[in-house]
């Protein structure tokens, strides 16, 4: 049975675009290749943390919201564990309710973006 979840990732500062790109791919690939959904990706940006983290003020945020089977989360969390440019991770099951607020949230956000254009 497949769940639903979210996962919000820090990613070191000193990173180029070019190179905080290739990490988020390719914590989205160990997910496809184990056969979780992508349901939304969202890009935060470099904000600053609460509090110094490795001796970092600032970090990329990058939130990915997929359906998946428990196992993948194991496998998600030694590839975080791995890389030396993660610097925090947090993952986590929703439940009917977070499920029900993620989707109207990502619609109301994708409304917003229409209307830019």
């Amino acid at each position: 049975m497949l769940n639903h979840y979210e996962t919000v990732f820090i990613l070191t500062p000193v990173l180029s675009d070019v190179q905080m790109k290739e990490a988020v791919e390719k914590f989205k690939a160990v997910l496809t290749e184990n056969g979780a959904t992508i349901t939304n990706e969202e890009n935060w940006g470099l904000r600053k943390l609460a509090y110094p983290i490795q001796k970092k003020s600032t970090g990329f945020y990058t939130l990915l919201q997929f359906d998946a089977d428990p196992s993948v989360i194991a496998k998600l969390e030694i590839q975080f564990r791995r890389d030396e440019r993660v610097l925090r991770f947090l993952n986590f099951r929703l439940d009917k309710y977070a499920y029900e607020y993620a989707e109207k949230r990502k619609g109301i956000k994708s409304k917003a973006e229409v209307k830019e254009d």
